[in-house]
């Protein structure tokens, strides 16, 4: 059989639209009837496809058929003639749900080469498929699904499956909330990506093309599906351990739409809820929302965390100097005390009424409240970023005021310089507060609720006075700003718990409230994977930290790992990237003193085999350079974004996705 190449094709196409001006039999079209066109020259056709497109024209159930009306083009959108096999697929909606049984006595499947199949060519690229479906009346409904080509005697490729038609509420859970995670299953190495369905629009339809073979019933009840797996177990049990923090009784996250049963018995209820179960039989009332029972259960909280989020807020003040405060702090084992210390504020408001009303921390800590704690931090304006804590660990002193305000005061801003640690004499100040409700659970507060907040930037000349005849001041310089380049909703798509991922940190907004402790400036090794918050990120879930903890290691490299559009919607851009070190521990001995650059961190945190490496480092990437006292004003040679920024031409986009 001839093959005909794009180059070929391409020709054929163009003899095909005439390029002597002609018809088939050597006519330039026909005059029309007076005052009407005639017909105009024959549209191009052709009998090889890459990718077969398909057009639904039409649709209609009858006793024992289905009939379909479709046009078929290839991928430059050129009629195709010539087409030799067709499938179609029925899941009968019933009122145990989706079924498509293999013997045909409710819905079924079938194709060309079964009997009463009939394939009819009613022009060019256009046909007739007449599917003998058995079970199929003028009044069924329920998923309708068609799929042509893949023929061995033709040159026309396997179309992507179609859902055609599908009932009303056939489904809760939605092709939108899969791919959050999943992003784009067709092209993912999970189990059948070749089964991802569209929809007659051409969008993507991943929950009906899944439903149409894995039913609401399995195949090993009575009068049950086609497939043993129902689509609700594959959700419900295959998702049971799916991520850290992530909980499959938060049923939003895969629901957008309400699940409504009656009792424990429907579908679904019985995949967690065995039948040995004394809790099957519970009936509840008609317009039950199962989604609600589950995120309002006493073991997860959810509803109660969610509350907790929107009904309080809190604030923390700019760094200032207190003559007056009395400090006490140990260490090793000696107890100091300082009259006057660097201090933050942080407050704390009730804001589910129409006037916010401030609590009291002191009065709520140890009880309500697990933590409400502050950390001081270097300021580089210059990069919008974290230079490293300016204070001593443990050396803070809480403060009750009357209005229930908690200042949190410091004997002192360090003054490092060293070749491994910061001088943070000519950065700026801020300040970030935590603020953990532990939800009364016996877990340290691990798994309370955190509200993390920034106070403005400060300029001083605390270390350029005699503090023993001079109070230092602090000069208010703007807002808190960081660059994050990751989406407000990133982190708890998959992390639905609402809970901590660890001590008193959180998910929301996008992580941005885990950068007070994963910054630039501290050299934390996160399970000896990478420093900063991107290189952690990217190694935790896909590289060399997402292996900690062996059988439960991170179940993000199940995923595409090149599916950065899950975090990065907007896409990335290398060039508007800092060209700043990160401080980091030894890649070699974990020893610190060490700088990484910003790009190569980044990537070399998922791309670490020797190859890789060596290309970062002739481009001049770092990971193991000497620190600089002011590392944070200090250059990489790096040049990724050269060859590597979106839009070049070996640009980043080119080998991850950034789109949905």
């Amino acid at each position: 059989m001839k093959h005909l190449t794009k180059r070929k094709l391409a020709f054929v196409i163009a003899a095909a639209m005439g390029i002597a001006g002609c018809a088939d039999d050597g006519k330039d079209g026909q005059d029309g009837a007076p005052g009407e066109p005639g017909p105009g020259p024959n549209p191009p056709v052709t009998e090889v496809s890459e990718v077969t497109n398909v057009t639904m024209i039409d649709h209609s159930f009858d006793e024992g058929q289905i009939r379909y009306e479709f046009e078929v083009t290839n991928e430059d959108g050129v009629l195709v003639n010539g087409l030799a096999k067709a499938e179609a697929k029925f899941a009968e909606k019933t009122e145990r749900g989706v079924i498509m049984n293999r013997d045909g006595a409710i819905g079924g499947y079938t194709d060309t080469t079964k009997e009463g199949a009939v394939l009819n060519s009613l022009g060019d690229g256009h046909y007739e498929f007449i599917a003998p479906i058995p079970a199929a009346t003028t009044a069924s409904e329920g998923i309708l699904w068609l799929r042509v080509g893949g023929d061995s005697s033709t040159q026309i490729a396997r179309s992507q499956p179609m859902v055609v038609a599908k009932a009303d509420m056939v489904h809760t859970a939605t092709t939108e909330t899969c791919q959050s995670c999943h992003v784009d299953y067709a092209a993912s190495h999970l189990k059948h990506p070749s089964y991802a369905a569209i929809n007659v629009d051409g969008e993507a339809d991943l929950v009906a093309g899944c439903m149409v073979c894995h039913n609401n019933v399995s195949r090993a009840e009575e009068n049950g599906g086609y497939a043993t797996n129902t689509f609700q177990k594959i959700g419900h049990i295959n998702h049971q351990k799916f991520e850290k923090d992530f909980t499959p009784t938060n049923c939003y996250t895969c629901h957008a739409e309400p699940v409504m049963n009656t009792s424990l018995e429907g579908n679904g209820c019985s995949d967690c809820h065995t039948t040995g179960s004394e809790a099957m039989a519970a009936v509840f009332a008609d317009g039950f929302d199962a989604r609600e029972f589950h995120v309002q259960s006493d073991k997860i909280q959810i509803a109660e965390r969610q509350d907790v989020r929107a009904m309080h807020r809190t604030e923390t003040s700019p760094i200032y100097w207190d003559a007056d405060v009395e400090l006490e702090w140990t260490e090793s084992d000696v107890v100091y005390t300082q009259t006057g210390g660097v201090c933050t504020d942080l407050s704390l408001f009730d804001i589910s009424g129409e006037t916010d009303v401030q609590l009291n921390i002191g009065d709520l800590y140890g009880n309500t409240l697990t933590y409400a704690g502050a950390y001081i931090h270097g300021y580089d304006s210059a990069n919008k970023t974290i230079t490293g804590r300016a204070i001593g660990r443990g050396t803070e002193t809480y403060v009750e005021r009357e209005s229930g305000t908690r200042s949190i005061c410091f004997p002192e801003l360090l003054e490092f310089e060293g070749s491994d640690t910061t001088d943070f004499k000519s950065g700026n100040f801020m300040a970030s507060t935590r603020t953990t409700f532990g939800m009364g659970l016996d877990d340290g507060g691990y798994e309370g609720v955190s509200i993390t907040t920034y106070s403005e930037v400060v300029s001083t000349d605390y270390y350029d006075i005699d503090l023993t005849t001079t109070a230092p001041t602090f000069a208010t310089e703007g807002e808190f700003n960081r660059r994050h380049a990751v989406t407000v909703d990133s982190c708890t798509t998959c992390h639905n718990s609402e809970t901590n991922f660890h001590k008193n940190g959180s998910y929301q907004e996008g992580g941005l409230d885990c950068v007070a402790c994963h910054n630039n400036g501290q050299n934390r090794s996160s399970g000896n994977s990478a420093p900063g918050f991107g290189p952690m990120v990217h190694s935790m879930h896909w590289g060399v930290g997402s292996d900690i903890g062996g059988e439960d290691a991170n179940s993000a490299t199940k995923l595409n790992a090149d599916n950065c559009v899950s975090c990065h919607a907007d896409g990335v851009s290398l060039a508007d990237i800092p060209n700043q070190y990160l401080l980091a521990r030894s890649l070699h001995d974990g020893a610190r003193g060490k700088m990484a650059s910003p790009i190569m961190a980044n990537c070399f945190a998922c791309h670490n085999d020797d190859s890789a490496k060596n290309h970062m480092e002739q481009n001049g990437g770092e990971i193991d350079a000497l620190v600089d006292p002011l590392w944070y004003e200090t250059k990489s040679a790096e040049s990724c974004a050269t060859c590597h920024d979106t839009g070049k031409t070996f640009g980043i986009e080119k080998f991850h996705n950034f789109e949905r």
